[in-house]
């Protein structure tokens, strides 16, 4: 029996290929939304996993998200580096700048400014310099996506003179940063070297990064220093999450992306229910032969359960083949989708729905079938 509905299936190749299609249509457009979502809001949080030596951020107490900062005073890094449990503290800067491109062009920027003396803040990728040269006048690193957007067209090149604020800055390293959620072009450069950059005020410093003791969690040293200083200290994996959290709840990027993702599903449950119900209709007459013949109802419906199995199985393993070649070759030659990917577990997830919408499918159709009455194959 099993293998007659291998065959029934098959044989009508239009409505088996529209069937396919329309799993895998589903399948892909759920995968490459979800995809992209995860990863556009996980930008939100990149300058945070660029410090990858520090566990510990401490901010101003009204500080939602990385981009709207409050300064701090120079004296809370003291403050910070006496509460007990912290190994380490050093300043980190992080503002805005107007960078002109080699063509004349102006581009909106983040400049971010590191430790003298140890450069903690600096991307540990560095694709081309060396990170010690930051210790020149006037020398900044560039990220390598922020290079192919300020030099268009030019290979990577190092003493490239660029013009940050209406200042000279030359470009002694490239490195490798996290994509950024507003700008993809990204400097670096040393604390003292990023404020004549600028001109935010009295107070300069946006945030203090430090590391705990290893005895002691980031959680309880950022309670400590919330206590003794009175300001917000967070854990890195925390003030990132809190970070996406402001993106997901301030922005319409989730409801915009859900509802194409839900469009996705009805759009694959009412191609893949429509024709699945329109190959049952013309093939009733061969599953009232069955019935005829003594065939049990149970029979029919695993036959109908195994023609659902091997078009969402077919229609599943294209759609996600091709989210995977998006998400593989779109990013090669665009540096605004770098840091796109697809994750295994949202794969996984639109399996399953794959699963439901065919199974839906094969509900729908299993409706006449059940009922159908052997007799019409001797009427006509």
């Amino acid at each position: 029996m099993l293998v007659i509905a291998l065959k029934m299936l098959f044989y009508d190749r239009a409505k088996y290929l529209g069937l396919v299609l329309g799993v895998a249509f589903s399948t892909l457009l759920i995968n490459q939304q979800v995809g992209i979502f995860l990863g556009l809001i996980a930008r939100a949080g990149a300058i945070v996993s660029d410090v990858p030596e520090a566990n510990i951020w401490v901010m101003d107490r009204g500080v939602k998200n990385l981009d709207t900062i409050f300064p701090l005073r120079d004296t809370e890094l003291g403050r910070v580096r006496g509460v007990p449990g912290v190994e380490w503290a050093v300043p980190l800067f992080k503002a805005n700048a107007t960078v002109r491109t080699a063509k004349g062009d102006l581009e909106s920027s983040i400049l971010i400014g590191v430790d003298d003396s140890s450069l903690i803040g600096v991307p540990p990728k560095v694709v081309m310099g060396d990170i010690e040269d930051l210790r020149r006048p006037d020398a900044v690193a560039v990220s390598q996506d922020g290079f192919t957007k300020v030099w268009r067209y030019e290979p990577l090149a190092l003493n490239k003179t660029v013009e940050l604020n209406d200042r000279r800055a030359v470009v002694v390293a490239i490195v490798k940063d996290s994509p950024k959620f507003t700008s993809a072009i990204t400097f670096f450069t040393r604390y003292s070297q990023a404020l004549q950059y600028t001109n935010n005020g009295r107070n300069q410093m946006s945030f203090v990064v430090a590391r705990s003791v290893p005895d002691r969690t980031p959680d309880d040293v950022a309670a400590a220093i919330e206590e003794r200083t009175g300001l917000q200290a967070l854990s890195a994996e925390a003030f990132r999450d809190k970070a996406i959290q402001y993106v997901i709840d301030n922005t319409g990027i989730p409801v915009s992306f859900g509802t194409v993702v839900g469009l996705g599903v009805i759009v694959g449950v009412c191609v893949a229910g429509l024709m699945f119900n329109l190959f049952v209709l013309e093939n009733l007459k061969q599953f009232a032969v069955l019935k005829a013949i003594g065939t049990k109802n149970s029979r029919l419906i695993g036959m109908v359960f195994l023609q659902a199995l091997v078009v969402g199985f077919v229609g599943y393993s294209i759609g996600l083949f091709g989210a995977s070649c998006f998400f593989e070759f779109a990013g090669k030659n665009n540096p605004n989708f770098t840091g796109f990917y697809l994750p295994s577990r949202v794969a996984i997830a639109s399996g399953a729905v794959a699963a439901i919408i065919i199974l839906i499918a094969a509900l729908i159709a299993l409706r006449r079938l059940l009922f159908v009455d052997p007799a019409i194959v001797f009427r006509g």
